[in-house]
């Protein structure tokens, strides 16, 4: 008979109810890592991440938590960030690739799909365990179409108008559920996203600790803690 903690260690071993115990408790780091909101806009993408700045001795500044993939891409994550760091390479090296290989910018499903094949391929082999982290995967296409994703630790991936992920996903997304529109622009989503943040954390909220990011047709644009200020309400 295998002894039931066997279905805990072994990645590649589905339970008697079929599940992947593995999987799951990857799906669990996520929802206790830092906040990550993501708002599709008529104009242009927002990611706004909590950098969760755990000391007032640590810089800000030193603390990343959304990463460049490309000129027209980014993403942020919630979970194990080391993790994230291993898959952002990955996304980055499919970018330059296909820029010397075709001389035009990729699209964002691409990225996307890179990442989904390494996550899922970490859920069906032995030894390894699943990427502890989720990505929200924003970019502008070619003809100025903005796309937002959310990628799930084992691989699977969905196209969003707004999402969450992290500490606070249930509380902010009834916030965005009730106050996300079509017609949003980037600065109404940078606001949303930036004060829907700042509710949850409360009295924990500070401008220092939230890493933001701007993505429409003519480029991006990392915000400072600065220009943050402006849209606190």
């Amino acid at each position: 008979m295998i002894d039931k903690m066997s279905y805990d260690r072994s990645i590649t071993m589905f339970s008697p109810d079929g599940r992947l115990l593995q999987v799951e408790y990857a799906k669990k780091t996520v929802k206790q890592g830092s906040t990550a909101i993501g708002i599709m806009c008529k104009d242009g993408v927002v990611l706004v991440a909590d950098k969760r700045v755990a000391s007032k001795l640590m810089i800000p500044e030193s603390v990343e938590k959304v990463f460049d993939v490309d000129d027209h891409v980014v993403l942020t994550a919630a979970g194990i960030i080391p993790d994230a760091r291993v898959l952002v390479d990955r996304a980055q090296v499919k970018s330059q690739q296909h820029r010397v290989t075709y001389d035009s910018p990729i699209d964002v499903l691409s990225i996307v799909k890179e990442i989904c094949d390494l996550k899922q391929i970490c859920t069906q082999s032995g030894g390894l365990r699943p990427f502890g982290v989720s990505l929200l995967i924003a970019g502008v296409e070619n003809d100025g179409s903005p796309k937002l994703y959310l990628t799930e630790p084992y691989g699977l991936y969905f196209q969003y108008k707004a999402v969450v992920i992290g500490e606070g996903e249930q509380e902010i997304t009834e916030v965005l559920q009730k106050k996300y529109r079509a017609s949003i622009s980037v600065k109404e989503g940078l606001s949303l996203a930036v004060n829907s943040l700042k509710e949850y954390l409360q009295g924990d909220f500070s401008i220092d600790r939230v890493d933001a990011v701007i993505v429409k047709s003519d480029g991006k644009k990392h915000l400072s803690s600065a220009d943050l200020k402006t849209y606190l309400k």
